[in-house]
């Protein structure tokens, strides 16, 4: 006879008492830290455990008993259901004060480094409509509410354009309005959605890979300047047609309108060529006057006006004399390379995308900018002594690396290096934190900047400044 399960623990009226990494709600019962979601401190809860370990518990919420005192009513009609804009209820002042804890609780936890006294967060001065691009995804097996679960009948339509239900692969929440794009996104999306029903297009079908709709990508600059990108999963010239020359007509202000085949297992379309409908086959994006092209597979932080924030803390920390080398590892289409440019001798940045590089180039020559160079491939292969013998040892590294942080080979030919100072952007205070231990012996950290980029949600930027001791 097989071994009984145990019955998990169901702990009633308890309360949260703080978040942690990540924007898990954290509560204590019995000495055991338990983790949980969708609740913020001052809530009572019920809780049902889900998973037990030695040192702490994972469980989900039966009930709320008692809202906490800070708790705001969300804003957004599809909140919970839909994966983003988690914090909602959480007040701003509170998730600002949430987030400044998660970096300073992960840099000492995790890096064990003597650290300055960490400045106040940035916040973002706007926290809806913030970001520049979005992807929606169609699906012909909508996410249903509980209203409609059950229901009979073949009237239903179950199209949804929108985001995929966290966890779910096949599931598409169909967004009426999105809080983080300012339009014409969502009359955009709301436009596809209603020309694609009438029009009986086939919406993708995510289990038996099916259909003609995939998803479509909108990019906006602050200079008004407006992309889509139609992504089509099989060849149908004539829908294709159809559809893009309703949109065009439409929405006349949209500045490239592109679409792609892709009848890949994944959604990702940088292997992929990207067609132009009409339109140019960019749009453009300002800070401080520099222009920067970004093209259909072109990264640019999605938080426009907190990234022109961020570069600047990044500018601060470094205090460039005018006559400094500059390293600007993961340099992504070159913006922070392009940005401090006019204040050094010379920039040497190195990104691992081709096509990102393509664009650091064409930017650097759109603004006249001489005194960069950029170089694509793998990090830890290139960065080595004698690329630093080529291109000249650099007096400051800018370093923003994806959020597993710095291979440690890199980590090796920093200290190797020895420059007088490292700027080290962070999406990710755990990963920056271990890359802040291995620095500690030759760096000491100075200044420590928290910036807020993602309003609604866990994500916090980190900007640290290291000095050779």
């Amino acid at each position: 006879m097989g071994r009984g399960r145990k019955t998990k623990p169901f702990f009633e009226g308890v309360t949260i008492t703080d978040i942690g990494a990540e924007g898990k709600a954290i509560a204590r019962v019995n000495d055991m830290v338990v983790f949980t979601t969708h609740v913020i401190p001052g809530d009572v809860v019920d809780l049902q455990v889900t998973k037990k370990r030695t040192k702490y518990m994972e469980a989900i919420v039966k009930r709320v008993v008692q809202e906490s005192p800070d708790r705001v009513p969300a804003f957004c009609e599809h909140f919970e259901v839909c994966g983003g804009c988690k914090w909602q209820f959480l007040p701003y002042d509170k998730q600002l004060f949430y987030k400044q804890k998660q970096v300073a609780d992960q840099l000492r936890r995790i890096g064990r480094v003597e650290l300055p006294e960490i400045a106040p967060i940035l916040g973002s001065a706007k926290t809806t409509y913030y970001r520049n691009k979005l992807e929606f995804g169609f699906s012909n097996r909508r996410w249903l509410t509980y209203e409609e679960i059950g229901v009979e009948g073949e009237d239903m339509n179950k199209n949804a354009l929108g985001f995929h239900v966290p966890a779910m692969f096949d599931k598409i929440i169909n967004i009426n309005k999105c809080w983080l794009q300012g339009d014409p996104s969502n009359q955009i999306r709301n436009f596809i959605k209603e020309y694609a029903d009438a029009n009986n297009l086939e919406f993708f079908d995510r289990r038996v890979q099916s259909g003609l709709l995939r998803n479509i990508i909108v990019r906006t600059s602050t200079t008004g300047d407006l992309m889509l990108i139609v992504c089509f999963f099989s060849e149908q010239k004539e829908n294709q047609e159809m559809l893009l020359a309703a949109i065009a007509d439409e929405f006349p202000q949209i500045t490239s309108l592109m679409y792609v085949i892709n009848g890949k297992g994944n959604d990702t379309i940088h292997d992929q060529e990207i067609l132009l409908y009409r339109g140019k086959d960019h749009i453009v994006e300002e800070m401080e006057g520099l222009k920067f092209k970004i093209g259909p597979k072109s990264f640019y932080q999605t938080n426009s006006e907190q990234a022109y924030e961020l570069y600047k803390v990044a500018r601060e920390f470094a205090a460039l004399k005018g006559h400094e080398v500059v390293y600007d590892l993961y340099t992504g289409t070159g913006t922070i390379a392009n940005f401090i440019a006019r204040d050094v001798q010379k920039v040497v940045g190195i990104e691992y995308v081709p096509e990102a590089i393509e664009d650091a180039h064409v930017n650097s020559e759109l603004n006249g900018i001489a005194n960069t160079c950029f170089f694509a491939g793998d990090m830890k292969k290139i960065l080595n002594s004698e690329f630093i013998a080529l291109h000249g040892h650099p007096d400051v590294i800018i370093t923003d690396p994806p959020r597993n942080g710095m291979e440690e080979e890199v980590v090796t030919t920093i200290l190797e290096a020895a420059p007088q100072k490292v700027v080290y952007v962070s999406c990710n205070p755990a990963t920056q934190a271990r890359d802040l231990a291995l620095m500690d012996p030759l760096y000491k950290v100075t200044r420590i900047q928290p910036v807020d980029m993602f309003p609604h949600t866990h994500h916090v930027e980190n900007v640290v400044l290291l000095e050779k001791r």
